[in-house]
């Protein structure tokens, strides 16, 4: 369960670097939202979470395009029953194929496209985001997970400026596995912001 869990959100927190690193207007728009609520005295806290919805965004997209769990996990039906349409023996096992669905463009407006202002005054949550599963068989650990995602997330923007190296774009292909890894690991330079050597000389 540790291991599930820590590898998951670390993997989704590197996937989330990747994305800002390649849409540097989106990483601004974070590190301002940071500002606006968290300030330069300190570091992001918990109680901060629920004011910023942009930051939130930024996972629920990455989320989308990047499911840690592409297969979800495998169920099985206990007994007989039709789903759209198929007939479903009882015991069958059942992999939700989440990586197709959060891509589908029936769905989503252009879906390949990193756009974290599509859930802007909106319920990202339902049955078209569902990173985390839903109904009685959902991940009982969502919301420990997205809390740690956010706050691990927003004190690397809020601390440290990022660039690419060359300014090449970060490389985005997905390697194999039953999460979702990069096939190359993310490396990218980075520096103390200076506003920000107070607060990070005491931790």
């Amino acid at each position: 369960m540790l291991v599930a869990g820590s590898e998951s959100s670390s993997t989704t927190v590197e996937w989330a670097m990747s994305l800002l690193l390649n849409h540097p207007e989106s990483l601004q728009k974070a590190r301002a939202e940071l500002y606006v609520n968290a300030g330069h005295e300190r570091l992001l806290k918990e109680s901060d979470l629920p004011k910023v919805n942009y930051l939130e965004n930024v996972i629920t997209e990455t989320l989308r395009l990047f499911p840690s769990t592409p297969l979800m996990v495998p169920h099985q039906s206990y007994r007989d029953c039709r789903v759209c349409g198929f007939n479903v023996p009882g015991g069958t096992m059942l992999f939700v194929n989440l990586w197709a669905m959060h891509r589908d463009a029936k769905v989503w407006l252009d879906p390949t496209r990193f756009m974290p202002k599509r859930y802007e005054g909106i319920e990202a949550q339902g049955y078209k985001m569902i990173s985390f599963g839903a109904g009685r068989r959902a991940c009982l650990g969502a919301g420990l997970a997205k809390r740690v995602m956010a706050q691990a997330l927003g004190a690397l923007i809020q601390s440290f400026e990022w660039d690419r190296i060359g300014h090449k774009e970060v490389h985005m292909m997905e390697g194999t596995g039953l999460t979702t890894p990069k096939v190359e690991p993310l490396v990218a330079l980075c520096k103390p912001r200076q506003v920000m050597l107070n607060v990070l000389s005491n931790l």
